[in-house]
């Protein structure tokens, strides 16, 4: 049974949370402070954490490093602000995804549903190699050179990307040679929400391009296939 901390100091979304994950079989804890939230986390050790930012005792992001500090559980953000800059901020401090208040039940479950599965993947396709480069999936990091030994002597030479372009990036190289839909895609990344924001995935396809591929305006590895989606498509030799 997957374990699941919500964290919020609301107790109508506490209680709705609470009856929601019991049903569909959700092992749930909650806590209304950081304080709370931490100690218990310590505790049970859960699988899975729903956060709110916006708490009594401490800002929720603090809360995020508090976890990262010993723990890789999933985190989703499930808060009220919605500026760019807070996303930002949580997720560049470890969160997993953010939902902004007010939420759709389905779309928290099918975001708890994605977030897992990215985790307990994670040791099935640890390292995947683009030509010279290492997408190293579990470390999260897009290094040059053979191994992860010859990037210890390289420098900073790691390619940066967004949490989102991560997500994306994930997604197709956990799917090799398999056409992904736009919509499949857009669901996966995005959310349910966004069936239609057909420009979002252009855009996030374009910059791995630019980032990844040698030849980011005849891709060798994230390909187009028109009208239909985008495919990662292995090398010959398995790059």
């Amino acid at each position: 049974m997957t374990s699941v901390l919500v964290i919020d100091d609301e107790p109508q979304i506490i209680r709705a949370l609470r009856i929601n994950l019991r049903v569909r079989q959700y092992e749930v804890h909650t806590a209304g402070t950081a304080g709370e939230a931490l100690e218990l986390a310590a505790r049970h050790r859960p699988d899975l954490v729903i956060l709110d930012l916006g708490l009594p005792d401490l800002d929720g992001v603090e809360v995020i490093h508090g976890l990262r500090g010993w723990s890789d559980a999933p985190i989703i953000v499930l808060s009220g602000r919605a500026d760019s800059a807070d996303k930002v901020e949580a997720l560049d401090a470890g969160a997993d995804d953010y939902v902004t208040k007010p939420f759709g039940m389905d779309e928290l479950l099918a975001r708890m549903r994605a977030v897992t599965r990215r985790a307990t993947a994670d040791d099935d396709v640890p390292q995947v190699r683009l030509g010279d480069l290492i997408v190293d999936l579990a470390g999260k990091r897009v290094m040059r050179g053979a191994t992860s030994e010859d990037q210890q002597h390289a420098g900073n030479a790691d390619i940066r990307l967004t949490p989102t372009e991560w997500h994306l990036l994930e997604v197709l190289l956990r799917n090799p040679g398999k056409l992904l839909s736009q919509q499949q895609l857009l669901a996966e990344v995005w959310g349910p929400g966004y069936a239609d924001a057909t420009g979002n995935l252009r855009l996030y396809m374009a910059q791995l391009r630019r980032k990844l591929e040698p030849d980011p305006a005849r891709p060798r590895w994230l390909l187009t296939e028109p009208g239909m989606g985008y495919r990662y498509q292995p090398g010959p030799d398995g790059s």
